[in-house]
């Protein structure tokens, strides 16, 4: 009798279909219902603090009239001698030039390799990617010294050149990793129906594989300028005189002038500023790829 009045009331329930959702909608919501304070929150909260606190006390600083940390009043004083600081703009040019040629420079070599090893088979192939991924891994003194060791045995003087080399050699294993990650996905079948159908090596890759693999290549490409201008420990082995970046820059200024200045402070602002703006856009521009 127990069990038929259950399944009585289960068939009745079931024969009305809004209370079930409703059921399941009072459920998740209790679940929706969060205590004020949690430890997960305390740990985010923590960990905003941690990161942005510093910004905060540097965006102060770049503002301060003083040279000292103590606040003695508002000032732009910092941000107008960052526009007659000559050195600092040739540090600035330095480091946009080395980005945007080593960069397009690897990769330009990084894409055709990793398009020449995903598809051609050879004896050294699995060598080939091994090798291709040390400088990734290796640390970034220890290629630093094995360049310049290098550099000096063949007879290569200190400059822009040993710099471009340098960035170009690190900044290689990113491009061939995401273009080989990319390539991971491609059916190279469609290679094979296109000369079928009677394209020659160089319309096949023009037209079907770099096509295919321009997200990894561009994706490559922007990593590539980021490492660029971020590297300091392989520029400061490989750079000679007039080839100093801006992260050469600041270090020396730093140790120069004996501790973090108000213009070092005013420099770090709008190079996160700027690094904001760049962001956005590109997160717009990508935005708008997606949609066509």
């Amino acid at each position: 009798m127990i069990f038929k009045n259950m399944l009585a009331r289960n068939i009745f329930s079931s024969l009305r279909p809004g209370q079930q959702p409703a059921n399941e909608a009072s459920r998740h919501a209790k679940r929706a219902v969060r205590k004020p304070f949690s430890f997960s929150k305390v740990v985010f909260i923590a960990a905003l603090i941690f990161l942005f606190l510093p910004l905060l006390v540097l965006v102060m600083a770049s503002f301060n009239e003083s040279t000292s940390m103590r606040w003695t009043g508002f000032s732009f004083r910092w941000y107008q001698r960052l526009l007659t600081e000559r050195q600092l703009w040739i540090s600035f040019r330095n480091s946009i030039f080395i980005a945007i040629t080593s960069a397009t420079a690897a990769t330009v070599i990084g894409t055709l390799g990793a398009i020449g090893v995903n598809w051609y088979r050879f004896r050294l192939r699995g060598y080939v990617k091994t090798i291709s991924f040390l400088p990734m891994v290796l640390p970034d003194i220890i290629l630093g010294v094995s360049l310049l060791i290098f550099f000096a045995g063949v007879g290569i003087p200190l400059g822009l050149t040993t710099v471009f080399i340098a960035h170009t050699t690190f900044n290689l294993p990113w491009v061939f990793l995401m273009v080989t990650a990319r390539l991971d996905e491609f059916d190279f079948s469609i290679i094979e129906a296109a000369h079928d159908l009677g394209a020659t090596e160089r319309q096949t890759l023009f037209k079907v594989t770099l096509p295919f693999c321009m997200p990894g290549i561009l994706a490559g490409f922007l990593t590539a300028i980021t490492l660029s201008l971020e590297d300091f420990v392989v520029t400061f082995f490989v750079g000679g005189p007039g080839s100093s970046t801006l992260p050469v820059f600041i270090f020396s200024a730093i140790t120069r002038r004996g501790g973090m200045t108000p213009l070092i402070s005013a420099l770090s602002v709008v190079m996160i500023v700027g690094t904001v703006i760049l962001a956005i856009l590109l997160r717009n521009f990508l935005k708008h790829i997606a949609r066509k």
